[in-house]
């Protein structure tokens, strides 16, 4: 029991440490960028949107370096379910009604859609090589330059205004900016390696498959960044931005977090994530789609979607 409930302390601890260090990573990298000059909409599709997506990130890195490859497809399916079903469920209610301002129809959400499917067709014979990571990291890199690209969506100059207005910060540049980022960046590689260490002795303990843990608890976890943000931009009014948060972050994993870690060995698909994960997160991205068609997201539509998250831990843990 004793070993137990210190691989579990140490799950918690390292998992903060992983989260908070990423926040402190991105705001140092902001402020580097916009010191630089480099334009407010850019940081925020590029160095924002990857941020949020960090701990996912260096997590599945890690695990392919420890010989845990099953932990990455388990985390990047766990947290593209988190977002759609529980993030975007919870934001939508706390919101009421969430407005959506950009023209999603035409590039981003069959991008999302896009994305997902890949992963599917390149998972389904239960490996993920190097040539599949590496066309999924040219899929990003397409995404992302579209992205930077696309400020011409943003129908009025309000949003334009608003979106500039939210990343505006002091242009002054100090040696603590400069140490933030570097000791940020180990400790996400600190918080990352004993995580990744926490999930395999966890699941020797408990007899018990890594990626079980992996989709739920790690996936969860690692989704605190992207929860956050969006609540808050929910919260503040900026629906928009919360929207497009998830979305980025969920094409993010599917194609950058799926990639990226398959540049360090090819990746083993359990079983279990193909026969029920894999489905569901298939299911979640279809249902934003659909519901996000008329540039708006209910009270209603949010319930619905956290009934789907209940279902889906619920299935797992064999309590339905």
């Amino acid at each position: 029991m004793l070993p137990l409930l210190v691989w579990v302390g140490i799950f918690l601890v390292s998992l903060f440490v992983l989260i908070k260090a990423s926040d402190y990573f991105t705001e140092a990298a902001e402020k580097i960028g916009l010191f630089f000059r480099v334009p407010a909409f850019i940081i925020g599709v590029t160095i924002i949107a990857i941020g949020t997506s960090l701990p996912e990130l260096i997590s599945s890195i890690i695990a392919v370096l420890k010989g845990s490859s099953e932990i990455v497809i388990a985390n990047v399916i766990g947290s593209n379910i988190a977002n759609i079903f529980l993030i975007l469920g919870i934001a939508a209610i706390l919101s009421k009604k969430l407005k959506i301002n950009f023209e999603l129809i035409h590039v981003d959400l069959p991008f999302l859609v896009g994305s997902a499917f890949l992963l599917a067709i390149t998972v389904w014979d239960g490996v993920f090589t190097l040539a599949e990571g590496l066309l999924s990291i040219v899929g990003i890199i397409i995404y992302s330059i579209y992205t930077i690209k696309s400020e011409e969506r943003l129908k009025d100059k309000e949003i334009k205004k608003e979106m500039k207005g939210y990343l505006k910060k002091r242009r002054k540049l100090g040696i603590k900016t400069v140490f933030v980022l570097i000791i940020s960046g180990v400790f996400i590689y600190i918080g990352a390696n004993y995580t990744i260490e926490s999930v395999i002795k966890l699941s020797e303990i408990l007899n018990i498959g890594k990626e079980l843990i992996a989709i739920t608890a790690v996936a969860l976890g690692t989704s605190l960044p992207e929860l956050t943000v969006t609540l808050n931009l929910a919260k503040k009014g900026k629906p928009e931005m919360a929207v497009g948060n998830i979305l980025g972050s969920s094409i993010f994993n599917a194609l950058a977090v799926m990639g990226i870690p398959a540049l360090f060995g090819a990746l083993i698909i359990p079983q279990s994530i193909l026969t029920f994960g894999l489905p569901m997160m298939l299911i979640a991205t279809l249902l934003y789609f659909f519901i996000t068609q008329d540039n708006e997201i209910t009270i209603w539509e949010g319930y619905m979607l956290i009934i789907f998250y209940v279902f889906f831990i619920g299935k797992l843990f064999n309590i339905f």
